[in-house]
């Protein structure tokens, strides 16, 4: 049976990239399992979908915000209906267990939902005048064309909550989705153009980030740049865009910590730090990377934790009972390897985990145990460097202040999470933590549409995302000063 090429989607249509190149869209559980094709664009096509958003830009501004919103809601009722179908493609091209896709699908689908709402809702202030008979009032505008570039880890989710507040706000989009996962974002531009997007207000290039994703973020009429991914790349696009004016805002790395203190309920901890250590293989930004455990009881937490990571079933996603898949790619596996093998360099113990899993079908794809570490130095690159992976790295405390100060010990800053019985305890870490996102009794993972997500730090950089605050970064403020007699004369010296 032949392979589906997808094209991009440029102007409202479909169309093969200029360059004549695909690359194969491969399934991370079996290598053997080609789900598409995907373009591998070039110059041509990125200035093609801009100059498609740039046309469309006058009539979408003009375009009443409620009606913007009401594609969005028409989206939304198309793609509740293929829930089943976005998150069965995305297990097959990301790895996800069918759960965890599910998951990431419905959040999208409430992302499109806020934003829907969001339309009705696009306000400015109206303030007073220290001038008599003035009215003065802020609206919120479109800042133009905007240019988003997504990961491969939340392949829905993630452009979903950077496109709709975009399109709500009145920019058109050009989306560069991840090349390792274009089929989930390939849906999600189905459902925009059934649901009746004009020509151009949406767009979807695909190609390499070195290519197609510096020329989008470099194309002058990119008046706004949205990014999440590594660091490096981050700040690059942050610099770039940032010295044309553009407004830019990167989402980058975590190495997120739990603490636990002696009065937590262990119960609750092991379930929270399993799910956010090697949930989604360990593969999101706000995963359980490191465990900070005060002395009393670091060795019944770590002999729990070790029991519950090695029952954990590997596999398929597609396959009932299995709780964990593989690494996105060759790529990734390799880098979630040399984690383990430098932290076995550097001294740490390893509790549990830690091989390459190959017997069986597990041989086609891209496995690796769910893996413990303790006696973990806090200066040594797994208690400070993201691995991506499922790779926990076990820290002992003497003290709350100790834990809390081995929590903030690194460059990053997304998400935090606290296991204690004491409200006191509570409410010290969520003033002390350095993040952007606290948990208490709960795992480090999760955000919600009407909640912001984003870090601080060396994590993110710009405005928050989701919430009131992701569709504000797509607007500008203007102020209006309003004589309503017509005749003043005198006017404000400031």
């Amino acid at each position: 049976m032949a392979i589906e090429r997808i094209g991009n989607f440029i102007d409202g249509a479909w169309v093969p990239p200029t360059t004549g190149e695909y690359a194969p869209n491969v399934n991370p559980a079996d290598t053997n399992d080609v789900l598409a094709e995907a373009p591998l664009s070039g110059s041509d096509d990125a200035k093609a979908a801009f100059d498609a958003a740039e046309r469309a830009f006058p009539s979408w501004r003009a375009t009443p915000p409620p009606k913007r919103a009401r594609y969005i809601a028409r989206a939304f009722t198309i793609l509740t209906s293929r829930l089943d179908e976005v998150a069965r493609a995305m297990c097959r091209e990301e790895g996800k267990v069918l759960s965890e896709a599910k998951g990431e699908v419905q959040k999208g689908l409430n992302l499109l939902e806020f934003y829907a709402g969001e339309g009705f809702r696009l306000h400015g202030k109206t303030l007073p005048s220290e001038m008599a008979r003035t009215l003065t009032y802020t609206l919120r505008e479109p800042v133009g064309p905007v240019a988003l570039v997504s990961p491969w880890n939340f392949p829905f989710a993630i452009p979903v909550w950077k496109s709709a507040p975009a399109l709500v706000a009145g920019c058109p989009v050009v989306l560069k989705p991840a090349q390792l996962t274009p089929l989930s974002a390939k849906l999600m531009a189905d459902a925009y153009q059934e649901a009746g997007l004009p020509r151009g207000v949406f767009n979807l290039v695909y190609g390499r980030g070195s290519t197609v994703g510096r020329l989008l973020v470099d194309d002058e009429r990119a008046r706004a740049v949205s990014f999440t991914g590594s660091n490096e790349i981050g700040i690059d696009i942050y610099t770039r865009a940032a010295r044309r004016g553009a407004r830019v805002t990167c989402e980058m790395g975590g190495k997120n910590p739990v603490v636990v203190l002696d009065d937590a309920d262990l119960d609750l901890a092991v379930e929270g730090i399993v799910a956010g250590a090697f949930g989604s293989t360990g593969q999101r930004c706000t995963a359980t990377s490191r465990l900070i455990v005060t002395g009393g009881i670091h060795d019944a937490l770590v002999e729990r934790l070790k029991s519950r990571a090695r029952a954990l079933k590997v596999g398929n996603g597609l396959e009932p009972g299995v709780e964990m898949g593989p690494a996105v790619d060759q790529v990734q596996l390799a880098q979630d390897l040399a984690a383990i093998e430098q932290a076995q360099g550097d001294g740490a113990k390893l509790e549990t985990g830690g091989r390459r899993l190959t017997e069986g079908a597990l041989q086609r794809g891209f496995f690796v145990e769910p893996t413990v570490f303790t006696q973990v130095t806090p200066g040594s690159a797994l208690a400070q460097e993201e691995v991506f992976g499922p790779v926990l790295a076990v820290l002992k405390a003497g003290s709350f202040d100790e834990a809390l100060a081995l929590a903030n010990n690194v460059r990053y800053g997304l998400a935090s999470s606290i296991y204690t019985r004491s409200a006191n305890a509570a409410m010290r870490f969520i003033e002390g933590s350095e993040v952007g996102m606290v948990h208490v009794n709960q795992a480090t993972v999760g955000g919600e549409a009407q909640l912001p997500f984003g870090g601080v730090k060396k994590t993110g950089v710009g405005e928050k995302e989701m919430a009131e605050e992701g569709l504000n970064f797509f607007t500008h403020l203007k102020t209006v000063f309003f004589d309503y007699t017509g005749s003043r004369r005198e006017t404000n010296i400031y």
